[in-house]
């Protein structure tokens, strides 16, 4: 298992999300509750928290995404290389 791609997986090497992904997404579902909870209590405090919340996961979730495309292309790289 390296840089969280499955090897043996059918077809050949499948790549699982990055730690940074999984983290981004749950940190904006917990701001996408904070908001509606917000909405449901009127507390735009907390509607605003929610916001914030789903923000940084979105670009948390993007820096996950980039970390695990890099990894896959170091991975096919050494691959190729590996093979010459």
């Amino acid at each position: 298992l390296s840089h969280g791609r499955h090897d043996d997986a059918p077809g050949g090497a499948h790549t699982l999300m990055h730690k940074d992904e999984v983290a981004g997404k749950a940190e904006q579902a917990k701001g996408k509750l904070k908001q509606k909870i917000g909405e449901f209590t009127q507390d735009p405090h907390l509607v605003e928290e929610g916001l914030d919340d789903q923000a940084a996961g979105a670009v948390k979730e993007d820096v996950g995404t980039v970390k695990r495309k890099v990894a896959d292309a170091a991975d096919k790289v050494a691959d190729a290389v590996r093979r010459n």
